[in-house]
């Protein structure tokens, strides 16, 4: 199985992709958590990506290309794949394009949670997530019961600068203006389902098992 998560910033692509993860054993890419884990070391792909993260904006795409053409060449995804931030406009799917067909390989489903910007302003501003360990709590449907200290790891728990909401309204711009546009494609290439964010967290493993028939 070869999947694409496409949905806006707090769509509930994370969510999904446990549910996914627990009944077929692919290879999760979030580019997302890859872009954080180099800037929490320091790196200097890291320390150019924060600047775009932190205003809100996308990173260049040849940053992103590079680091997943790598990744889809690992041995963990000849099995399948579930692609998560990625791509997130109609060049990065294109160059994509190109590097599936380089791997002999092909897309199965790009699955997209359609979601409204407010609901995502308020599932966002209630995010917070452990400096230590990444473990995802919410103010309002899941707080940490020891406030700021995280339950699992006893590290500090924080809400993060691109959770804050004037960073999240600017996430939302972009991705209407570049983005959003993905869904056009992919309807061309005949692969796109809509899925309602709301329908729980095992929305898209549903689609997806009746698809497969």
């Amino acid at each position: 199985m070869r999947i694409i998560l496409l949905g806006a910033p707090g769509a509930g692509k994370g969510t999904q992709a446990e549910s996914i993860k627990k009944k077929y054993p692919i290879a999760h890419i979030s580019t997302g958590d890859i872009l954080r884990a180099n800037v929490k070391a320091g790196t200097e792909l890291g320390k150019c990506a924060k600047e775009y993260m932190d205003a809100g904006k996308l990173v260049p795409d040849e940053l992103i290309i590079k680091m997943v053409g790598a990744r889809l060449a690992e041995a963990d995804c000849k099995e399948g794949f579930m692609l998560d931030g990625f791509p997130r406009t109609t060049a990065q799917a294109e160059a994509l394009k190109a590097i599936l067909a380089q791997l002999g390989m092909k897309l199965d489903a790009v699955a997209n949670l359609v979601i409204d910007d407010e609901t995502v302003v308020s599932r966002l501003v209630s995010r917070r997530v452990c400096k230590k360990c990444g473990e995802i709590y919410n103010t309002v449907m899941k707080p940490c019961s020891t406030g700021s200290v995280c339950e699992k790891c006893g590290g500090e728990v924080i809400q993060r600068d691109d959770d804050k909401e004037s960073v999240i309204r600017n996430r939302l711009s972009v991705f209407h203006e570049q983005t959003a546009p993905l869904i056009d494609y992919y309807t061309k290439e005949g692969v796109l389902v809509n899925v309602d964010s709301s329908g729980g967290k095992d929305a898209v493993l549903k689609i997806l098992e009746q698809m497969r028939g």
